[in-house]
């Protein structure tokens, strides 16, 4: 005698079944996935305008841009160097209404009307700064790649003394700093030489400071 399955189904039933399924899995989905009309987008580009070494110009700019990227890809001043593109080496550094700055840490729009100073604004091959002419006599580098940083921001090092701009190892804060070798290894310790060109670098700045030279003990 044969025994009763409750999980016996005959094969007209798996085939109703599953079209039942099919039918009403499909509706759903098919609404689900009718496209969507995208709003019209609009340009997302900002007028952005820069005294770059002495010469006003303007672009049109992603405001997500950063300023190392609109003087190398709009400006076309690639002295300027990307490094670590996070702040860490220096290579960057370019001068901006006085001040050095990480270039790529900072966003091109956040300096609309700023003046900024790279370091084919110091000088020109027929007419170096005398910053520059100091690390070439010194010998301050050694593959160069640092170098632009490393001049942008010695300059600005040298101006902030001038100005009685204290560092964190400035003994009294409420006196000028004076030149030292602390000093200089505090303030140009963002600005990283692989190669290992301290020494020279910080007899260039010396030189152009006026001061004795000075090794590294």
């Amino acid at each position: 005698m044969p025994t009763s399955n409750a999980f016996d189904v005959s094969r007209r039933g798996v085939l109703a079944g599953g079209v039942a399924t099919a039918a009403t899995a499909t509706v759903p989905i098919a609404a689900e996935a009718k496209p969507q009309s995208a709003p019209a987008s609009s340009d997302p580009r900002l007028p952005v305008t820069l005294k770059v070494n002495g010469k006003s110009a303007q672009v049109s700019l992603d405001p997500r841009t950063t300023l190392l990227d609109a003087l190398r890809e709009h400006w076309k001043l690639t002295g300027t160097k990307k490094g670590c593109d996070h702040g860490q080496c220096g290579a960057c550094t370019v001068i901006v209404e006085g001040r050095r700055i990480n270039s790529c840490l900072t966003l091109a729009v956040m300096h609309d009307g700023d003046e900024v100073t790279t370091i084919e604004g110091l000088g020109s091959p027929g007419d170096l700064h005398p910053m520059q002419a100091a690390f070439v006599r010194h010998d301050g580098y050694q593959c160069g790649y640092c170098t632009p940083g490393q001049i942008c921001s010695a300059v600005a090092v040298l101006d902030e003394i001038k100005n009685g701009i204290p560092s964190h190892v400035t003994e009294d804060v409420a006196a000028a700093p004076g030149f030292s070798i602390e000093e200089v290894k505090e303030r140009m310790s963002g600005n990283i030489c692989r190669c290992g060109a301290y020494a020279n670098i910080f007899d260039a700045i010396a030189d152009v400071a006026g001061e004795a030279k000075e090794r590294r003990a």
